[in-house]
């Protein structure tokens, strides 16, 4: 009798599944109003989610939108991260995504994201907050970033960050530990913000002090004051540390490029007396620089997609993106494109000396939503290389994949 009360029941769940999978395969194959790219919406819950996050190197596409592209074309629908989306490999359209965020395209990233930064967050944000919250980064970026004593206090974080290197230090890699780490982070923050003010030394940003700057803004709450301060915490750290890497691991298959970037920061030094800091004016002279920094990130490509979600029916060439649905704007898939650049996969910091290049690229975005650190994050960059490839030399282990850092050490 239990025997048969369980096939029963695996038979009933069965048939319920089934009815289940047709609903769905249905739903997806109706008739829209419109014509919508082509594509598929993959399985029940999950759609493709899994296939497009499979991982693959930074400077490729991957096999997912390999394989949809040449199957559907640039433009093609499916489900992701839990609803219909139309993903974009089109160069031009992403950018008329980017450039209409606040009307057509607004942000829309999963509530993960929301759980871990908090609902104050500048990446999170949209409308008017996230307007205010930008402004303030950006007047914190301006009024430091031709400060000489600012960017020498960089310069020996630089210096600092190199000397301490430890392959051994903690990784957090799970989502909990995640929220904790926030959590924990915004509570040290808060405590130091609500002292500032119970001190009375709120006022104008002086030699490079980023809470006084926030606190003289009196529009701003606590809460999105100590968001600011996370914000700038996670995204300086982790896209410049990608971004670093990244530039380590192509200069040691290029050469000719890094023996012209020791060049140029060679001549930047003969300048300058012994012990002197680098300043503004040195790092605008770091032309060959900038080449290997855009270079790097349109090859490796720090963030490859971008979330975003149609508010209104909007029409693309001969297809429709239906209100409501995500929209994945793939910033990488221009970056590699062989029609924009020639030998795409190639790390060749040369191509730059061709201006028109920088109009077929978006490594720090676009649009109202333009990385308000970018300019801080290029400094930074530039000082760390000119630091590391004066006083550094390196050792790659070529394997199938990569190119492993197997020594390095200082040059006295």
């Amino acid at each position: 009798m239990v025997e048969l009360l369980a096939v029963i029941l695996t038979l009933l769940s069965g048939l319920i599944a089934f009815v289940y999978l047709l609903k769905y395969v249905n739903k997806n194959q109706q008739d829209f109003p419109h014509k919508l790219p082509p594509g598929s919406m993959g399985w029940p819950f999950s759609g493709e989610t899994l296939g497009f996050l499979k991982s693959h190197k930074s400077n490729s596409l991957g096999s997912f939108l390999k394989e949809h592209c040449s199957r559907y074309g640039k433009v093609f629908k499916s489900h992701l991260f839990g609803s219909p989306t139309i993903v974009s490999c089109d160069f031009e359209f992403n950018m008329y995504i980017l450039q209409n965020e606040g009307e057509l395209f607004p942000v829309d990233y999963p509530k993960v994201m929301h759980n871990i930064l908090g609902k104050f967050s500048v990446l999170l944000s949209k409308g008017d907050l996230h307007r205010k919250l930008r402004s303030t980064i950006i007047s914190f970026v301006s009024a430091t970033k031709y400060e000489t004593k600012f960017l020498h206090s960089m310069e020996i974080l630089v210096l600092s960050t190199i000397n301490s290197w430890d392959p051994n230090s903690k990784q957090v890699a799970f989502y909990k530990e995640a929220k904790r780490a926030r959590k924990r982070l915004a509570a040290i923050i808060k405590n130091i913000i609500l002292g500032r003010q119970k001190s009375s030394n709120a006022r104008p940003v002086q030699g490079g002090d980023l809470l006084n700057m926030i606190l003289s803004k009196q529009n701003l709450s606590v809460e999105e004051m100590v968001s600011i301060v996370l914000d700038l915490l996670f995204g300086g750290y982790e896209t410049t540390a990608k971004l670093l890497s990244l530039i380590v691991y192509f200069l040691g298959g290029a050469s000719n490029a890094l023996q012209r970037l020791k060049e140029e920061h060679q001549e930047i030094r003969k300048r300058k007396k012994e012990g002197e800091p680098l300043n503004w004016d040195d790092y605008k002279q770091m032309e060959f620089t900038q080449k290997v920094i855009y270079e790097a990130m349109r090859c490796g490509n720090v963030v490859k997609f971008l979330h975003r979600k149609a508010v209104q029916d909007v029409k693309f060439k001969d297809y429709v993106i239906p209100a409501g649905w995500k929209v994945l704007p793939v910033l990488s898939a221009g970056h590699l494109d062989p029609t924009l650049f020639e030998n795409p996969l190639e790390f060749d910091p040369f191509r730059w000396n061709d201006n028109s290049i920088r109009k077929k690229v978006a490594p720090f975005g676009g649009g109202p939503r333009l990385c308000p650190g970018a300019d801080l994050a290029k400094v930074e960059t530039a000082f760390f290389l000119h630091h590391f490839v004066l006083n550094y030399r390196y050792f790659t282990h070529c394997t199938t994949h990569l190119h492993i850092l197997t020594c390095m050490h200082r040059l006295w």
